[in-house]
């Protein structure tokens, strides 16, 4: 029995990865890892599920961390508390509005490639000043970043 509450101890005392740690801006923008993610009230499984996110690939913003612990909002307002090996560092955008046109280069007179309708998830790729390229259900083009969630005005990505 001793050797089991040793074992408890020594595993009490190491310090858990803390996000604080990761030096990561607060906020930012990540994508869901899993299918299905709970999230919770707060930060730990102790607290109720509020949420399921079913939707593997969709951007979600972290607006806080605690521990291992991150606190999303999703592109409809819906936030809540989930594991932070549910989330992923790639970028996606989600399309928001009405129907958009995905263009060849960025700009208003650029040839159509596609119509992407609301609510479609795209992998984004780069962004400039006005506009982001990204690929959405193998297509590949631009759209304004007006049009779609998952990038901070004037945020550049590459």
């Amino acid at each position: 029995m001793a050797g089991i509450v040793a074992a408890v101890l020594s595993c009490a005392s190491q310090p858990a990865a803390a996000a604080e740690d990761t030096n990561l801006p607060i906020p930012r923008f990540v994508t869901l890892r899993s299918e299905e993610a709970n999230a919770r009230t707060g930060p730990g499984t102790q607290y109720p599920i509020e949420w399921r996110f079913m939707r593997r690939g969709m951007p979600v913003e972290i607006t806080a961390q605690f521990s291992q612990w991150r606190k999303i909002r999703d592109w409809q307002g819906a936030e809540g508390w989930v594991h932070q090996s549910l989330v992923s560092g790639r970028r996606a955008i989600v399309v928001t509005g009405i129907p958009r046109i995905l263009r060849r280069r960025a700009a208003d007179d650029a040839s159509p490639v596609a119509q992407v309708e609301a609510g479609v998830i795209g992998r984004l790729m780069e962004c400039d000043p006005g506009w982001c390229r990204m690929e959405v259900q193998g297509y590949r083009g631009w759209l304004k970043r007006t049009e779609f969630w998952g990038v901070y005005p004037g945020e550049k990505v590459e």
